[in-house]
């Protein structure tokens, strides 16, 4: 191990992924270098009007670019690798991953034009990698998605552990078992600081294994008379396997549909990852010249997004596949939180189209978690035994019952830290105190737009929304002030015209008076007749509506 300076301090933060469901990013820096772990993204909430994702503020990191030695990625799902196109536009660093982490972020890097400038580092769980002074290795881990691993990251203060998401599955689906023999030499050496995946902390008792799932769904593609259609996430490629599986012993074929799935599924079996029988796969054409009950339908949609494949089968807009009476619809998948809505919401209208539909909310059987439950959790702490425990990966709650978990198996109150994004551990001789906190937050994407809608914009989108907007034009003359032509006052979202003259005349007459009385008053400039304007017809709006529209005045001159 590098030899330690006495000036020096271990830092360790969350740019994103802590008090939320999502966008993880964590970094640990010990005097000039910096290891970035994971860089993910989350889907806007309800109240991100017209956003499309969420991905981390890395202002920080590239304030501090010259110390950044790489990214390490854990494992290759969406809120892990989906903020990388955008963060490695600003941060051009080596990044670290397991073959199929790295064959899912290539196909990303590819379509944002970054292969050819980004350095890309592969590793398994035997590697051994230097960044500046510090040293990460790693160990596999079950997770739903294969070449999952946790990362160890040896620093001259101690060892610091991230589990990446994890659960213990005794019985996986692609024979690769989690390193329990690694981690517990992990702990032996000691663990002065452990990052842990809190998402499943509320959950009582363990996660059952992924093997359980493809038991079910053999079951319902046999007794199932027409299509079967599945949606699941397109990085569950355990959850892919099992249908594969699942259709080849019931003499079914699969048809692939939406982008992401296809991506995978074309990735993962190219890889090794994904075992697809030679005349399995087939294109949708050739699916409706078959007879249902020889069919499966394998799609995106289970989170209920509006352009999904499932989503536009539900609504009867897909180009290639209509919903039959007597299909079989099965939802592989728990929503995520802010989901259930759509989610409840495609369930319905698939109702309507006359399916059968199995979703994990019914107790069926056809979704496990990837996340380990409660006794898994305690198993990671008694086994990497850290002096220090730091909750990350989850909400609020849930990294507050994962810490009670902690003290159950008797790490020190003192020594467990739940932080909020950007705030800092920091441990020095042995002492861990929290340290303020470096710029973190939510930059969002919308369109190509990358941070250039904030706070501001989606203030004017909610008011947009909820009242609509007045634009009232007058055009002013140059040489005495006097009101040339309007106001015009064109409504959008606040009221119906036709229906609404008597009070848009009040308003017209409202806005003459107010610029009459400050002409009068020799007041003549654009903001001061912009504003008294703004006031005096919001104010009476109000009293008349309850409502406030957004008001912008156009003043013109000539």
């Amino acid at each position: 191990m590098s030899k330690k300076n006495n000036n020096d301090k271990l830092m360790i933060f969350a740019l994103g992924g802590v008090g939320e469901i999502g966008k993880n990013m964590y970094v640990i820096q010990y005097g000039a270098d910096i290891v970035v772990i994971d860089s993910g993204l989350k889907f806007p909430e309800e109240d991100m009007l017209g956003i499309d994702i969420v991905i981390p503020d890395i202002s920080y990191l590239t304030e501090n670019r010259d110390k950044v030695r790489g990214i390490v990625l854990t494992h290759g799902h969406e809120d892990h690798i989906g903020g990388l196109p955008y963060v490695l536009k600003n941060l051009n660093v080596p990044i670290y991953g397991t073959r199929l982490t790295l064959g899912l972020v290539e196909n990303k890097l590819k379509e944002a034009n970054l292969l050819g400038d980004t350095k890309r580092i592969l590793i398994d769980e035997d590697s051994e990698i230097q960044l500046g002074n510090l040293t990460a290795t790693f160990f596999r881990t079950n997770h739903s998605i294969p070449d999952s691993v946790g990362v160890c990251i040896e620093t001259p203060e101690g060892n610091v552990v991230h589990t990446g998401d994890f659960k213990f599955d005794h019985t996986p689906v692609n024979g690769q078992f989690a390193n329990l023999h690694r981690m517990a030499e992990i702990g032996t050496k000691g663990v002065l600081a452990l990052l842990s995946d809190s998402t499943n902390a509320e959950k009582p008792g363990f996660t059952p294994s992924e093997r359980n799932v493809g038991i079910v769904l053999e079951d319902i593609f046999r007794k199932a008379e027409q299509r079967v259609v599945v949606a699941t996430f397109a990085s569950n490629v355990h959850r892919i396997q099992q249908v594969v599986n699942a259709a080849e012993s019931t003499g079914r074929k699969i048809t692939v549909i939406g982008r992401s799935m296809v991506n995978v599924v074309s990735i993962a079996s190219e890889l090794g990852y994904l075992n697809v029988p030679d005349g399995m796969l087939i294109e949708p054409e050739e699916m409706n010249r078959m007879a249902g009950n020889r069919v499966v339908v394998l799609c995106t949609g289970s989170q209920g997004e509006p352009m999904s494949a499932l989503t536009r089968m539900a609504r009867s807009s897909h180009r290639k596949v209509d919903i039959m009476p007597g299909d079989t619809v099965i939802i592989a998948a728990t929503p995520v939180p802010g989901n259930e809505k759509y989610v409840g919401r495609t369930i319905d209208e698939l109702f309507r189209l006359g399916a059968n539909v199995i979703y994990s909310g019914s107790n069926s059987g056809v979704h496990v978690s990837g996340h380990g439950s409660q006794e898994e959790l305690k198993l990671m702490l008694n086994l990497m035994k850290p002096k220090f425990f730091i909750p990350i990966h989850g909400e609020f709650r849930m990294q507050r019952r994962h810490a009670i978990l902690a003290e159950a198996v008797g790490v020190e109150p003192q020594n467990i830290f739940i932080t909020e994004i950007g705030e800092i551990v920091e441990i020095q001789n042995g002492a861990a105190r929290r340290a303020g906190k470096v710029t973190a937050g939510n930059v969002l994407i919308d369109g190509l737009g990358v941070g250039d809608v904030g706070n501001i914009v989606l203030r004017d989108r909610k008011l947009l929304s909820q009242d609509g907007i007045l634009v009232v034009v007058v055009t002013l003359s140059k040489q005495n002030g006097a009101i040339v032509s309007g106001p015009d006052i064109i409504s959008r979202g606040f009221v119906y015209v036709r229906e609404s003259e008597g009070l848009l005349d009040e308003a017209n007459r409202i806005v003459s008076s107010t610029l009459q009385r400050l002409m009068s008053e020799k007041v003549n400039e654009w903001a001061s007749l912009k504003t008294s304007v703004k006031d005096s017809l919001g104010r009476f709006l109000y009293e008349q509506t309850r409502r406030r529209p957004m008001i912008l005045p156009i003043i013109m001159e000539v």
